[in-house]
């Protein structure tokens, strides 16, 4: 069922493109937003990575799908596959939400915001303060690049010297040239770096962790290798929400931090997402109350 009722001749389609999928909670979201308003869509997951991306793009264009998510691993990869990007999505280089408006793919981005509202709602201000991320893909991007708007003193960006380490460097420039009006450092660093890596993440007010480490099937895995890297009056995040208390962020319990998962970004993005695509305000306290219980968790 979609929101008017069953899916007819008139349902129009949302979509998500990312591999892994399966623990998407989209789906659930968007359908029962639209469900619940009695809009006319359909949202489903589609298991897809770079090689498969252009293909379907293209056929999401011929098929006049109103619009679509996109996740890892083709946040960037989906740029030139579009008519046109919003301010943001084309400042950051990386694009999660497409909307199609009289066939033109128009990529936005709002990982930044749905992140920082997040922080918000969870009684954490970034202004001020020393951030450590670790991540160069489409949203550590969007979400250092927001920091730095809203007011972070200074970023320390970690990632491994792979394809992704340029993209550190190039999130770095932009803070500190095009943003330099914020008065926001930023710096880039080997996350190989173990020495350097303890002492940015011991110098912090807040950590964020905008990798894979710490998402199925890589539960075991943690940036941060010991608790005594970690000060009680931190704030630990992290951007995985399967599982909902990752290695990292159980760790940072242990150590007394105040510690954030990714179920509240993943909200606020799917939120601005939805707007965009309908042009109405997703029932956030309904979303909450259905789909999360009380822990934040998945209900049955």
């Amino acid at each position: 069922m979609v929101g008017s009722g069953y899916i007819n001749g008139k349902t129009k389609l949302l979509g998500l493109i990312a591999t892994p999928i399966s623990h998407s909670l989209s789906p659930a979201m968007h359908n029962m937003a639209c469900q619940e308003l009695g809009l006319n869509y359909a949202y489903l997951a589609f298991d897809a990575g770079n090689q498969e991306l252009e293909e379907i793009v293209k056929g999401f264009k011929a098929m006049d799908v109103r619009g679509f998510n996109v996740s890892m691993p083709n946040k960037t990869k989906i740029l030139p596959l579009l008519d046109e990007l919003a301010p943001a999505a084309k400042f950051a280089g990386a694009v999660n939400t497409v909307v199609n408006e009289n066939g033109r793919l128009i990529g936005h981005l709002t990982d930044g915001t749905g992140y920082m509202r997040a922080l918000k709602e969870a009684g954490v201000s970034i202004k001020g303060k020393k951030m450590t991320i670790f991540g160069a893909g489409g949203a550590a991007t969007a979400i250092a690049i927001q920091a730095a708007m809203d007011g972070a003193s200074e970023i320390s960006i970690f990632n491994h010297k792979d394809e992704f380490f340029s993209r550190a460097e190039r999130n770095a420039e932009i803070i500190n040239d095009s943003l330099q009006h914020l008065s926001c450092l930023a710096n880039v660093y080997d996350l190989g770096d173990e020495k350097r890596l303890k002492h940015e993440i011991m110098n912090s007010d807040l950590i964020t962790n905008a990798t894979g480490a710490g998402m199925k099937p890589m539960e075991q895995e943690s940036i941060v290798k010991d608790t005594s890297w970690l000060r009680p009056e931190m704030t630990v995040s992290d951007i995985v929400y399967n599982p909902l208390k990752t290695k990292m962020l159980a760790m940072a319990e242990g150590a007394g931090c105040k510690t954030v998962n990714g179920l509240g970004m993943m909200l606020w993005q799917g939120a601005e997402a939805f707007e965009i695509w309908t042009g109405e305000k997703m029932p956030i306290a309904l979303i909450q109350n259905r789909i999360f219980n009380h822990e934040g968790s998945m209900k049955a």
